[in-house]
Parts: C-alpha cells; structure tokens; sequence
C-alpha cells in the first residue's frame, strides 16, 4: 500500500477517517492524500479576485476548508508522513475517482453519517458511489471509534463465487495488523441447512489459502444477511466488516441492494468494500 485518500467533509466521521487514514499510512508507509470538494454557485476556476468579492459565504466556505486542510497537512507531517491535499469545486465522486485514479491510489478511507442517516449523505450521494464504482478498497468509518490496528475482521461471503483476489486484500491487511479473520456465511430463508453443510464452502475456500492461521469460521441461518451479520457481533468482538461489490450491479448476489445499503448504512462499525 502505497498511496491512500482520503476524501473528507471535515465532520466528525470524516475525522475519524483521516486519523485511519494516517494511522494505515504510518504503519504501510504510504503517502497519504486529503481531498475536499466543495460546491459554488457558480464556475469559481473562472473567477477573478475581484468578481470572487460577490460571494463573500463562499469565500469564507473555501478560507475554512483550505484551513481544515493545512490542519490535517500538518496533523500528517508530525507523523512523518508524505503528505498532499485538494480543494476542487463543483464535482462530484466521478472527480474523486478521476483523482483516485490519476495517483494510483491503493486504499480510500472516508467517513459517513453511519446510523444518523446513511452513507449517501457524506458529500452528496458521493460515498454510496464510491463504493460501488472505485476499483480499489474502500474503508468507510461510522459512529463507533475506529480500533487501529485492527485486531478482529469479519469477512462476510456466501463463498461460492470468485473473491479469493478480494480475500487476499483482507489477509494482507490482518498481517500486518496481526488480526483474526472470522470468515462468516450467513444462511437466509432460501437456503437454510445445517451448520455443517453451511461449513463445507468455506472449508473448500480455504483450501487455497493453506498459510492462512489465523481464522476461525461462522455459519448463521438468519433471515437476512443483515441480521446475521448484527447478530455474530453480539457474541465477537470485531474492528471491521469486509465484504465484495461488483462493479456491475454493485453487491455481489449475496446483498440486494437494500442488504448492502443496510449493512454499509447502519453498521456503527468501520466497513471495508472491495471490487472483484
């Protein structure tokens, strides 16, 4: 992991994300960049110093904004770290996926309004689409404080399709955090069965990851995935969710769109997304 962004609104999820982000960015020794964006009345890169008076909410909105960033510049700098921010005006995620992918970014983490509201609401609609179409894991923080390194990580999966890319992602992460990975199928009214017939897709998804040590596997017959997850992290404590998206139809066929929505919405914990 070399390059990690970290889009922001400056809120307080927002912030969380950008103490994770510098945190991932000390312990991989990334460069780490900051992005903001914010929306103008009208096209401000074509503005000149003294048409910009016109709009003295806007120029205080950009004054502060360009402030919060030289804080979290500064915050980066006394770790050490290689560090950029962005201002852009009028965009929206296509810009923060253009810029994603002009740096060859390796990791996104951003922060959502969690159970408040729903992820939809940082920036727009801007992080609900993120994490649909980035092609690079995405981290999106929520209300419960982020527990860094992460000790715990929940990889939720039916298991039968092609995700051992996107699993590799999750195992490079627990290395070096030295974390467990809970490998967690949840079983829905369509295809109730025994836990041990419910194990055998992992036990087979296992067999190509044979160095793999620290895990332990989880079979619920729940009637959604949603209530499966939140039912295994009552009884196990857990630092992250980590599930697969589809860059077609969003989530894999293990989430609708409204499971998917609902565990990205509503989990208070930090959820991690990756593309396959």
């Amino acid at each position: 992991m070399k390059n990690i962004l970290v889009p922001t609104d400056f809120s307080e999820n927002c912030a969380k994300a950008a103490n994770l982000g510098i945190a991932m960015a000390k312990l991989y020794n990334s460069e780490i960049h900051f992005f903001h964006l914010i929306k103008t009345p009208v096209e401000w890169i074509h503005l000149d110093k003294e048409k910009e008076k016109r709009y003295p909410e806007t120029v205080k909105q950009i004054g502060s904004a360009k402030a919060s960033l030289r804080e979290l510049d500064k915050k980066a700098e006394r770790e050490k770290l290689e560090c950029r921010t962005f201002l852009e005006f009028d965009g929206g995620q296509a810009n923060i996926l253009k810029h994603s992918g002009h740096f060859h970014h390796d990791f996104i983490v951003t922060g959502s309004s969690g159970t408040r509201g729903g992820v939809r609401e940082l920036l727009g609609s801007n992080v609900e689409k993120i994490v649909r179409k980035a092609d690079v894991p995405v981290i999106v923080v929520k209300d419960q404080e982020v527990s860094f390194p992460f000790k715990d990580i929940v990889f939720v999966s039916d298991f039968l399709q092609d995700v051992n890319e996107a699993f590799k992602k999750v195992i490079s992460i627990a290395e070096k955090c030295g974390a467990n990975i809970h490998l967690l199928r949840v079983n829905t009214q369509t295809d109730f069965n025994s836990i041990d017939q419910g194990l055998n897709p992992i036990n087979e998804f296992l067999k190509k990851f044979p160095d793999l040590d620290k895990y332990s596997m989880h079979v619920y017959n729940e009637p959604d995935v949603e209530t499966g997850i939140n039912n295994f992290l009552k009884y196990k404590n857990a630092d992250l969710i980590a599930m697969c998206t589809s860059g077609r139809t969003g989530f894999l066929s293990l989430f609708s769109k409204s499971i998917a929505e609902g565990v990205t919405n509503h989990s208070e914990l930090p959820v991690m997304t990756i593309k396959v």
